[in-house]
């Protein structure tokens, strides 16, 4: 960028920052400040709010909306001083959701604490000269009531307890409630975790299995990440730039247990979380556990955070007519690897991620293989599509800058982009989608040609990163069979309705997880399902993922999941909640 562009850049920029301070000073009236207000933004412009001035996560869209609302909160919780953040990645031209615009990273007060934003501009083409804002992000970055860890310093004591006998007793809980429980040990669990540590909030993590880690180490054999290196780092402890750029699933699960070590996490593995109930008077949860030795504890934490993530328990749904079927038939969540099924015949139920990787196991095992299609699914390269949507993060901002331009685009805008990255997916794997389709596998692109990421935050899956089944398919190693093709199941296999008859070994069905609502149901109970309602997927008023990272109407009771980007993310402004209705702020 040329030395003039960048002046002109901050001009703009310093212009606009200028009139919306000046448009929020409390010595305007509200006219007033409305009215400069309405020069500064677009028609359809979106605001979007992570605890910043409303303590919610929402989304608003429209000028006449966003400025009114906007201007009342900021009101409200004495927001002042929107500036450039000098120390972070300075404003830029970039290209969001096809639109040439100004990037700029904020900083800003309000009386609860330090915020941070971004704000997206570009110029009026109906008023030469003037820009205004296409998106602005207000976002809580700290508070001002927050603990800051002591440093301890070195003290050379010959006896009494060192490091090592403090970490064993604060383990245990002899004397003590944890503040939190969270439950789940993986990227959710873990993430949530760390930031409470940070926040001197006690935190005690559950989790069923055997060993931190489990929950990727216990997955098939095959298993690795299927999104980069760099994306996915947890809170404080970034993956060494050694790794490789897909992580295998057993080396992730070692790092969480080093993660836990590391971070100094307390950590109950081998406890399963059998239900709670909340005592309303007391502002408690009474929780029970089921310990290693099978015996019964109880613990009163003041919050429980749910990390077992988007679907955690296997959707055991019954295919029709399948009951007749008198051999083998496992669940894509109980598969291990395909060493067994050398030479055998086998059929996989499903076209979503699973199917397709369990595919390819049997495949590479020897198996001969049928894939059973029961309805369209999209399929993206891993290489280079499926990366695209990450491609900010190899642009040259850090991790923090990256996700915190990555959480300012708002709900209409993120929809754009993906609509526009799923066309230009299209193009790119056009070769392998040619050949899916001419062997009879049928392809989808998403609500509205959204994409694969609608599809995750929507439904939770219904795609492929293709890192080989789908050549596979294509070239007819793995013969895909359309459901509405399959007559009937006899004791030995299926019957065609060509009249074709195939005997099958093995029956793999890969259809999916139930939601969390389940497991709120299993542990909480119906009451409390229905007092909270649908747990991810979109709300339609607030423009985010229902229930997620934020308060729900069961006072305690927190949601923390997704992908480990996402984790990451929005673990820091679930843990600024927790800190801050312990603080008795919210």
């Amino acid at each position: 960028m040329l030395d003039n562009q960048i002046i002109n850049i901050r001009s703009e920029v310093d212009n606009w920052l200028q009139s919306f301070n000046e448009a929020i000073s409390q010595q305007k009236n509200k006219d007033e400040s409305i009215k400069i207000l309405s020069n500064l933004f677009f028609e359809d412009s979106h605001w979007r709010d992570i605890l910043a001035l409303t303590w919610k996560i929402q989304t608003v869209s429209g000028k006449s909306k966003v400025i009114e609302n906007l201007y009342n909160k900021i009101m409200d919780v004495y927001a002042k001083s929107f500036q450039i953040d000098q120390q972070r990645t300075l404003p830029r031209e970039v290209i969001r959701a096809g639109k040439n615009v100004i990037e700029v990273i904020l900083r800003f007060k309000t009386k609860f604490g330090n915020c941070e934003g971004v704000v997206r501009l570009f110029e009026d083409q109906e008023r030469k000269g003037s820009f205004k804002a296409w998106s602005l992000l207000t976002a809580l970055s700290d508070l001002s009531s927050s603990d800051k860890k002591n440093i301890e310093q070195y003290q050379n004591i010959i006896e009494g307890p060192n490091w090592l006998d403090k970490r064993n007793e604060d383990r245990l809980y002899k004397n003590r409630e944890p503040e939190v429980i969270v439950v789940g040990s993986g990227q959710a669990g873990l993430s949530i975790a760390a930031r409470l540590k940070q926040q001197n909030i006690d935190t005690l993590i559950v989790d069923k299995n055997e060993r931190i880690g489990d929950n990727w180490r216990n997955r098939y054999h095959s298993l690795k990440l299927h999104n980069q290196t760099h994306v996915n780092h947890l809170p404080y402890m970034p993956f060494p730039s050694t790794w490789p750029t897909y992580i295998p699933k057993d080396k992730l699960a070692g790092w969480f247990e080093y993660y836990v070590e590391s971070m100094e996490l307390n950590a109950w593995t081998n406890t399963k979380f059998i239900g709670a109930e909340y005592y309303e008077n007391k502002k408690h949860w009474k929780v029970k556990l089921k310990l290693s030795d099978g015996t019964i504890k109880i613990m009163k934490p003041k919050h429980i955070v749910m990390a077992v993530g988007v679907s955690s328990v296997p959707n055991r749904t019954k295919i029709p007519g399948i009951d007749d079927y008198k051999g083998e038939v496992i669940h894509s969540a109980d598969y291990d690897n395909g060493k067994q099924y050398n030479g055998k015949n086998v059929l996989v139920y499903g076209t979503g991620t699973s199917a397709h990787d369990v595919a390819q196991d049997l495949y590479v095992h020897g198996a001969n293989v049928k894939i059973v299609q029961r309805s369209p699914s999209m399929v993206v390269n891993v290489e280079p599509s499926a990366q695209l949507p990450y491609q900010l993060y190899s642009e040259g901002p850090n991790t923090d800058d990256c996700d915190l331009i990555t959480i300012s685009t708002p709900l209409q805008v993120l929809k754009k982009t993906h609509q526009l990255l799923t066309e230009k997916t299209k193009r790119i794997d056009k070769p392998l989608l040619d050949k899916l389709t001419r062997v009879g596998f049928n392809l989808e692109y998403g609500e509205e040609n959204s994409g694969w990421q609608f599809k995750y935050l929507t439904r939770g899956g219904g795609y492929y990163f293709n890192v080989g089944a789908s050549d596979l398919i294509a070239d007819g190693k793995i013969k895909v069979l359309q459901f509405s093709n399959i007559v009937n199941f006899s004791s030995s296999g299926i019957e065609m309705k060509s009249g074709e008859k195939l005997d099958i070994d093995l029956m793999v069905t890969a259809t999916g997880y139930k939601g969390q609502e389940y497991v709120v149901d299993e542990l909480f109970g119906k009451s409390v399902v229905d007092k909270i309602g649908p747990i991810w997927g979109f709300d339609d008023e607030r423009q985010e993922l229902r229930n997620m990272w934020m308060q729900t109407k069961q006072p305690g009771l927190w949601f923390h999941a997704g992908s480990l980007a996402q984790c990451r993310i929005f673990s820091k402004f679930l843990a600024l909640q927790i800190k801050a209705t312990l603080d008795g702020i919210i």
